[in-house]
């Protein structure tokens, strides 16, 4: 008999199946508690990341001016880019392409009225140093390895498991690291803390999800080796 008793797998995979990325769905107008994004971010804090070392902070911005001056940010990094993609989409005939590439531009114009606006970073700086990897002639900035984004982003997807279970929707953006010092200006973040995301949280309209649809797995399944 196993130690703890089973979960209930009809619970868990329904919450691994609908949790997806939220756009339009965003309640604007509710205020999300302070404590329900902290409890979310303390069952974050559990996930598994390098030497257990915990190298993580979570910037979370709720003040209405804080709030626009990082939607606006958010918006001059993502609007022109992905409304020259969303043109190229339309030329191609990609309807679904071109669906999520407007919805994305839908957040975009509206970040600074989310209630929430969660950003975890990682201390670069500290994981350097862990991996004995300072700054010096040969290497004269604090640089991301393969160790440090894995350290940080089962957090953020526990995170975004973690909310979407108390009833609220979000999605993992990143368009504002195309200009993390901006940001950092901004909110006061360190130069050597990598913004791993921009999360807006909030609760949902128009009822609960379902599933998307997935391709098969058996055709992305290799077993062994892969033989071209």
């Amino acid at each position: 008999m196993p130690a703890d008793p089973p979960f209930d797998l009809e619970v868990v995979d329904r919450l691994l199946t609908t949790t997806k990325a939220v756009r339009r769905r965003l309640d604007l107008e509710r205020p999300v508690d302070r404590e329900t994004v902290v409890e979310c971010i303390r069952l974050a804090s559990y996930s598994p990341n390098a030497s257990n070392a915990q190298e993580w902070h979570w910037i979370i911005v709720d003040d209405p001016e804080q709030r626009a001056r990082v939607g606006e940010q958010y918006r001059k990094c993502t609007v022109d880019v992905v409304a020259t993609m969303l043109a190229a989409k339309e030329a191609a005939g990609d309807a679904a392409g071109a669906r999520i590439s407007r919805s994305i531009i839908h957040l975009a114009e509206r970040m600074a009225e989310v209630p929430v606006l969660v950003i975890p970073c990682y201390d670069v700086e500290a994981g350097s140093r862990r991996y004995g990897r300072l700054i010096g002639p040969d290497r004269p900035t604090w640089t991301m390895e393969p160790g440090m984004y894995a350290s940080v982003y089962p957090a953020v997807w526990s995170f975004l498991l973690a909310v979407r279970s108390r009833g609220l929707g979000s999605v993992l953006t990143t368009a504002h690291q195309e200009d993390q010092p901006a940001m950092a200006e901004i909110l006061g973040i360190p130069d050597t803390w990598y913004q791993a995301a921009l999360l807006p949280v909030a609760h949902v309209t128009d009822g609960d999800f379902v599933p998307s649809p997935r391709a098969p797995v058996e055709d992305a399944i290799i077993w062994n080796r892969y033989e071209r």
